[in-house]
């Protein structure tokens, strides 16, 4: 029982877990309280009235889109997809809904230049030891006639990455060693990229195999580091992601107190109930 808001309540589990996706690890290096909001007590809902829906609604309803328009024809095709998904997302965005016809027409163009579509939301699990395997759900792949390997993750964000971000990138280094093991294809011939529809660009690079084997003993010491946590061990990070964070009202760093945790776990419990495995 939590009898005060103030009240310091230790948080003795251990953060065993049996598998990493790309989000989660990215969530787990911007800040460890986010994470145990997201991943440890389970919250979806909102929890600061300056998060802006917006971006991330649109966002997903260009990948819907695109997902759902690799086999389109013409670009009235994909306006009428785009009309027909539209109901299905909550955005008011005038600028990003002026965006939209250049990214159909962008995106139309670029997809009738790639070649064999091998999977769009391509999911994978790779198995990396007894009890630890990587997941996730890869955009787009592609495969060309030489047979190397294209891989595609969409983006909306306002500025494209830089092939020297996507060398450092997580994300990318997981989809390249999933393409090789699932496709059982050498690194030299993956090439991962993401694609920015409104901006009609295509940033690519390719991997070495020692760039990859660095990152997965870096990504199993990480792995061994979360799983020695304790949940009372995953503490706020102040930074950039503080003020549009869904859970900052509920963190300690702003006022966040532990009866409003339990309260807000106890609601979603309610209203989201987790399926019996």
């Amino acid at each position: 029982m939590i009898s005060g808001g103030s009240q310091h309540i230790k948080d003795t589990r251990t953060m065993f877990i049996s598998k990493v996706s790309p989000s989660k690890l990215k969530t787990y290096d911007e800040c460890r309280q986010r994470y145990k909001f997201r991943y440890v007590d389970y919250l979806k809902d909102l929890y600061n009235p300056n998060s802006n829906t917006n971006a991330l609604q649109f966002g997903s309803y260009v990948h819907k889109i695109l997902e759902d328009g690799v086999d389109a024809k013409s670009v009235d095709e994909l306006r009428v997809l785009a009309e027909e998904l539209r109901p299905n997302y909550k955005f008011s965005d005038k600028k990003k809904e002026a965006q939209l016809d250049k990214i159909l027409v962008n995106f139309f163009n670029f997809n009738s230049q790639l070649e064999e579509n091998v999977s769009t939301e391509l999911p994978f699990e790779i198995k990396m030891t007894d009890d630890f395997a990587i997941n996730g759900i890869i955009d787009r792949v592609i495969k060309g006639k030489t047979g190397k390997y294209l891989v595609i993750d969409y983006k909306t964000s306002r500025q494209a990455a830089s092939k020297t971000s996507l060398f450092k990138d997580p994300q990318m280094l997981m989809y390249a060693f999933a393409i090789h093991k699932m496709y059982n294809v050498p690194f030299s011939d993956i090439t991962v990229s993401h694609y920015y529809p409104h901006l009609d660009k295509l940033v690519s690079i390719s991997y070495g195999s020692t760039q990859i084997n660095s990152f997965l003993r870096n990504l199993k010491n990480k792995i061994w580091e979360i799983r020695k946590k304790k949940a009372q061990d995953l503490r706020p990070i102040l930074n950039q992601f503080c003020d549009w964070c869904s859970f900052k009202n509920l963190c300690p760093e702003f006022g966040g107190t532990p009866r409003m945790l339990e309260e807000a776990k106890a609601k979603e419990k309610e209203k989201y109930p987790r399926k019996k495995t």
